[in-house]
C-alpha cells in the first residue's frame, strides 16, 4: 500500500497563465502524487509547459526523452531525476510501443521551505529553485550517489496516505532528498553564473499561441506579444524550444485537435477548423506526419481502448 496517485493520460493547463494545471493542490498542501501513462498520451509526448512546482520522477518501465532548453536526456527504466521550478520542458517516449510509465511527486517549494525567507528558504530551497543554470538534475543508477537517492524517491512512493502523520512522513522524505540533490547541485552552485535567457519572453509567446491558435498568427504579431524582432522571435524559439514560432503552432494546435478526436463526436472538418489548421485534406497530412495515423484512425484508435481500460 503506498500513496494514492492519480493516474495521467494527458496534461491539462490553466487558462489564466498556462501553467500545467494540477488539480489535487491546495494552499494548506501543495502536493500531488502522479503516475503519468505516457504512453496514453496524445502522440505519446507531454508538450512544451511550466509550472512553479518543483517535479520529482521516477521512471518505473519505458524509456522518456526529456527536453528543456539546456538540451535533452534520456530516461530509461530505474533512472529519475529532478525538474526545476519554472523550467521549460516536454517529454516524450523512445518507442512507438510499449508501456512508459512514470511516476511523479510535484509540489510547490514551500512545501518544503515553510515561509519564504525563512532559514530553510534561504539556504536551502531558493538557491536551487532560483538557480538559472540548474534546468534539470538526471539521476541514473550506474552512478552510486545518484542510486542512493533513486532508493529514496522509489520507496518514497510507497509511504502510505493512510497512516497517521503522511503529511509530516511524506515531507520528511522529500526533505531527505532535496538535500541529496542540494549536495549534488553544489559545484554548480558555487560556479559564478553565467547570464541566463530570460524564459518571460518565450512564455508570453508561448501563451499567445495558446489563446490565438484557432485564429491566423502572423509572425510580426506573436514577436509583439513578448516585444521583439521577428527575428530575435526567430532565434529565441529555436535556443530555447528547439523549433521554429509556425512549428510550435502547428504542433500546439494538433494537440487541442487530439483533445477533440478524444472528448467529442465533431466533426473531422469541424475540428481542423476550430484548431486552426484550415482544410480537412492539410489537417489531415499534418496530423499523419505528426502521429503516423488519419484523425478519424486516432479517434477509433482512442476510443477503443478507453473501452478496454479497466
Amino acid at each position: 500500500m503506498g500513496i494514492d496517485m492519480k493516474t495521467v493520460r494527458n496534461i491539462q493547463i490553466q487558462t489564466e497563465n498556462k501553467e500545467e494545471l494540477f488539480p489535487d493542490f491546495t494552499d494548506t498542501f501543495p502536493y500531488t502524487a502522479t503516475r503519468a501513462e505516457l504512453h496514453r498520451y496524445p502522440g505519446r509526448i507531454a508538450p512544451w509547459h511550466w509550472h512553479q512546482s518543483v517535479e520529482l520522477f521516477y521512471m518505473e518501465s519505458g524509456e522518456l526523452e526529456y527536453s528543456t532548453p539546456g538540451g535533452t536526456i534520456r530516461f530509461p527504466a530505474g533512472s529519475g531525476g529532478m525538474v526545476n521550478s519554472e523550467v521549460l520542458h516536454m517529454t516524450k517516449t523512445l518507442s512507438r510501443t510499449g508501456e512508459t510509465i512514470q511516476l511523479l511527486h510535484i509540489f510547490h517549494p514551500a512545501l518544503l521551505a515553510g515561509e519564504r525567507g525563512s532559514r530553510i528558504d534561504s539556504r536551502y530551497i531558493s538557491p536551487l529553485t532560483r538557480s538559472q543554470q540548474i534546468q534539470l538534475i538526471p539521476l541514473f543508477p550506474e552512478n552510486p550517489e545518484h542510486q542512493k537517492i533513486l532508493d529514496l524517491l522509489r520507496t518514497s512512493f510507497q509511504i502510505s496516505d493512510s497512516l497517521f502523520g503522511y503529511e509530516l512522513l511524506l515531507r520528511e522524505a522529500l526533505s531527505q532528498i532535496w538535500l541529496l540533490l542540494l549536495q549534488q547541485a553544489q559545484p554548480l552552485l558555487e560556479q559564478e553564473s553565467a547570464p541566463g535567457k530570460s524564459s518571460g519572453q518565450i512564455k508570453a509567446m508561448m501563451t499567445y499561441i495558446h489563446e490565438h491558435y484557432p485564429e491566423h498568427i502572423s509572425i510580426r504579431n506573436l514577436a509583439s506579444s513578448a516585444f521583439l524582432s521577428e527575428r530575435a522571435c526567430f532565434r529565441m524559439f529555436r535556443e530555447t524550444l528547439h523549433m521554429t514560432p509556425n512549428e510550435y503552432i502547428t504542433s500546439y494546435r494538433l494537440q487541442r485537435a487530439c483533445r477533440l478526436l478524444e472528448t467529442g463526436q465533431d466533426s473531422i472538418t469541424d475540428i481542423s477548423r476550430a484548431c486552426g489548421l484550415g482544410s480537412s485534406s492539410y489537417f489531415g497530412k499534418v496530423f499523419r506526419e505528426q502521429f503516423r495515423c488519419t484523425p478519424s484512425d486516432y479517434r477509433r484508435n482512442w476510443q477503443d481502448r478507453e473501452k478496454m481500460r479497466p
